[in-house]
């Protein structure tokens, strides 16, 4: 069945055939032919090729590997103190003479040795309180499988089986999240020391050397990564925090350029799609913000077993607060992740509506990305905020454009269908023939401080919005500096805009009804805007919470008289402040 002109159908249909031969969801609409293959022959030159293409393929590869360690040395540094503790480990063996139960040792280094210093210290810990009460707990089954007699096995296969099951069940419980790790090394030590404890009946020396190799090797590992170029997880959370803050400023400012410069996808990335990574800077940048909970969470977890160190000398350093405020970021990403939404819908507002709110627009975008910045390098630089309200600009600026609103709600409804032009005169009384002129007052009583400007009733609508020009005084030209990608064009109102004859009434009225859903995008994203301002609030008070409790510095700004001094006991009581 033909779709009906301007209808929404109409509209999807005539989209897809602009973006026709493009790929959706990664995939072609063309089926790709298949091609016959022969048989091959081993022939020189087929040889040859294959030789070629696994060069070129270890030349990539080895190409990907030198820009990873380009782009973060640490890397490097840390495969170099893997190798080196790997090395102490195994001198020590030979050195001492226990190779006999050497595995233990080295296989301990390979697991507790991790990237970061809180990591190796969470691993150890985990370890060696697994080890240490399963070995003692494996001690005493194995005097009491003893006294079983003949049922010495069965004693001690059947608390195989009790200690597996409550570990398990127990390490899968929210809070014991952490100790995983050590509920795993738990079960492992327990089923040795029983097992081979009952082969050769020496329970006592095999949990005590296990226990003994363990400590041996949890030892090398920490000094190795601790005193050799140690890389904490707690600096990783804090340049992670004050990365995000960058990032969603430029999504924020890229997403209010690319609205009122009318900038529409030519075909939306599948990658976009289904959220996945992608090269669009827009998005990427919010996505980044948004996806950065997990690896959070994981900084958070081993940064609460790192030691005080560097500008984090206190103890109990308020790390958690680092997520809250990141939290409440992530809050404000939401919204610029739908403000871009709001360009890659399919309904788009006419550009000459844009420019009604040009400037309120670029203004909040500007203001909104420069707060963000300026908390980013607060976090940075471990600073607290000055006297002066750094949300008062951005405040003015939504204010602003919440009066352009009001004064030209017009623009973002069907005026013509607004009930407070066509509201009825019903009369149930004679009497009230005689008080048209108080009914007059009562309805004008509703009347928003938009069309208090406009007299809707005496204004005629134009059938297209093309004619705003004329009747608003806009200037529908778009500004320049949209970026001139094969990617990306101007966008146009949707539905696409069609001349009609007077027989078609029907198919006006269907484009009248689309064309109002366009205008009331450009009040989707206006709303969305104001609440992203709103929303702001949240992460100031989060960043001046975390200001107090991780003692920042006072802003460099600040007069020096309005410092406060600190003498040798303040600074000692922040340093032992829980």
């Amino acid at each position: 069945m033909a779709a009906r002109l301007g209808s929404f159908r109409y509209s999807l249909l005539e989209k897809r055939e602009r973006t026709k031969g493009y790929p959706v969801f990664g995939l072609t609409d063309e089926e790709g032919e298949e091609e016959e293959q022969g048989q091959r022959c081993f022939s020189y030159r087929f040889i040859s090729d294959k030789i070629t293409g696994f060069l070129k393929e270890v030349q990539h590869v080895a190409g990907k590997a030198w820009q990873m360690g380009i782009s973060d040395p640490r890397k490097i540094i840390f495969s170099a103190k893997m190798g080196l503790a790997l090395m102490l480990i195994s001198l020590l063996i030979f050195l001492k003479g226990l190779s006999e139960h050497s595995v233990w040792a080295i296989l301990t280094v390979v697991v507790v040795f991790e990237f970061s210093i809180g990591a190796t210290l969470s691993k150890g810990f985990n370890r060696g309180l697994g080890t240490l009460s399963a070995g003692g707990l494996a001690l005493g089954m194995a005097e009491l499988s003893q006294l079983a007699g003949q049922w010495e096995e069965v004693v001690i296969v059947i608390s195989i089986f009790i200690i597996g099951f409550f570990s398990t069940y127990a390490k899968l419980y929210p809070t014991m999240k952490p100790y995983e790790y050590g509920f795993r090394v738990f079960v492992l030590t327990y089923c040795f020391v029983t097992v081979s404890g009952y082969r050769t009946g020496e329970f006592i020396h095999t949990a005590v050397t296990r226990f003994l190799l363990i400590a041996l090797g949890a030892s090398v590992s920490l000094v190795v990564n601790i005193c050799i170029y140690p890389i904490w997880a707690g600096e990783d959370l804090h340049n992670l925090v004050a990365k995000n803050f960058m990032s969603v400023a430029n999504s924020l400012e890229g997403c209010v350029k690319g609205y009122l410069n009318c900038v529409e996808y030519e075909r939306v990335p599948s990658r976009i799609l289904t959220y996945q990574a992608s090269d669009d800077p827009v998005y990427s940048g919010y996505r980044s913000a948004v996806e950065s909970k997990s690896q959070e969470e994981a900084l958070l977890g081993f940064a609460i077993w790192e030691p005080p160190h560097g500008p984090y000398r206190s103890l109990g350093y308020p790390w958690k607060n680092y997520a809250k405020v990141s939290g409440a970021l992530r809050h404000c990403a939401f919204m610029v992740m739908a403000l871009h939404g709001c360009i890659l819908s399919e309904i788009q507002a006419p550009p000459e509506r844009r420019q009604v709110f040009h400037h309120e627009l670029q203004r909040i975008g500007a203001e909104g990305a420069r707060v963000l910045r300026e908390l980013g390098n607060k976090v940075k630089k471990m600073e607290k905020l000055g006297p002066v309200d750094i949300l008062f600009e951005v405040h003015e600026a939504a204010e602003e454009l919440q009066n352009k609103i009001d004064q030209k709600s017009y623009l973002l409804v069907n005026a013509e269908s607004w009930e407070i032009g066509n509201r009825p005169q019903i009369l149930a009384e004679p009497q009230d023939l005689l008080n048209l002129d108080s009914e007059e007052h009562k309805v004008l009583g509703y009347k928003s401080l938009s069309e208090a400007v406009l007299d809707l009733r005496a204004v005629t609508i134009p059938n297209s919005w093309d004619g705003l020009k004329t009747n608003v005084g806009v200037n529908p030209t778009v500004p320049p500096g949209a970026p001139s990608e094969d990617f990306h064009k101007k966008q146009i109102s949707w539905p696409a805009r069609t001349s009609f004859t007077a027989d078609a009434v029907q198919l006006l009225k269907e484009s009248k009804t689309y064309e109002n859903a366009s205008a009331l995008s450009l009040a989707t994203f206006t709303s969305l805007l104001i609440e992203f301002v709103v929303r702001m609030q949240n992460v100031v008070d989060s960043f001046e919470e975390l200001s107090e409790k991780a003692n920042f510095k006072e802003p460099d700004d600040l007069p020096a008289a309005a410092r406060e001094p600190i003498g040798l006991w303040s600074r000692l009581f922040r340093c032992l402040k829980f």
